[in-house]
């Protein structure tokens, strides 16, 4: 039964390896017309620059470089809430307002998966300061798997800024409540020993939260997702 188990998992992993580098290809290839244009107001608008690359926790807890499309002021992690960031947040850049709403500045990305050291799901990569806001019980296991382009962590945090919009410390509000319920988001994800199916599944769900859809038909699909704390109930719908 172990070696039947073991069998299943290497292939799954097997498999989702092999749709991590078709899918990033293939949106690579059908993404660069609007790429170009958004490289070429980048260098024009804001402070020039196009790229964003920072340190994030990856498998196994080590760091790689993960790049994203250039949204706020250089320097910015060192700035008001660091690596948090909030709606209205005056770091943001005014095309980066755009591409982060769209979640079009996540799409470089898509080389991060080419290359592996990403996945098209899985827990989104936290720099080392955010990870450090997890649960020490839950680190060990986080590490686990290749950080995520989406994941149901993101998936149903994605209006997490709003969530933070407000809050006296936005900081101890997302260390509290929001970093330890999205790690059990993300354990139940590894529980389900991370299923090609689901994972297609939730590369759908990701598409349905860009555009708004509520999320509250991922908890009737899956009954033994962990359920909503209650101090989240009013922002998870």
């Amino acid at each position: 039964m172990y070696i039947l188990e073991l069998e299943i998992n290497l292939m799954n992993k097997f498999v989702i390896r092999l749709l991590d580098i078709i899918f990033s290809f293939v949106a690579i290839l059908i993404l660069s017309p609007l790429l170009m244009p958004i490289i070429i107001i980048l260098k024009f608008t804001g402070e020039g620059e196009i790229f964003y690359r920072q340190n994030r926790v990856g498998l196994g807890g080590k760091n790689f470089g993960l790049l994203k499309f250039a949204t706020m002021l250089k320097n910015s992690e060192h700035m008001g809430t660091k690596t948090l960031t909030i709606k209205g947040d005056s770091r943001i850049l005014p095309f980066g307002k755009f591409l982060r709403k769209t979640k079009i500045n996540e799409l470089p990305q898509l080389f991060n998966i080419f290359f592996g050291s990403m996945s098209v799901i899985g827990p989104r990569p936290q720099t080392e300061e955010s990870f450090n806001y997890f649960p020490e019980i839950h680190k060990k296991d986080l590490i686990k798997m290749k950080p995520g382009l989406s994941g149901i962590g993101s998936i149903i945090f994605s209006n997490e800024e709003a969530m933070l919009d407000g809050k006296e410390d936005p900081i101890k509000f997302y260390q509290n409540f929001i970093a330890p319920y999205k790690a059990d988001l993300e354990i139940w994800y590894l529980k389900k020993n991370r299923k090609f199916i689901l994972y297609l599944f939730l590369i759908i769900a990701t598409v349905l939260a860009v555009i708004g859809f509520k999320k509250t038909y991922i908890f009737k699909i899956y009954k033994d997702i962990p359920p909503i704390p209650f101090k989240l109930k009013t922002y998870i719908k």
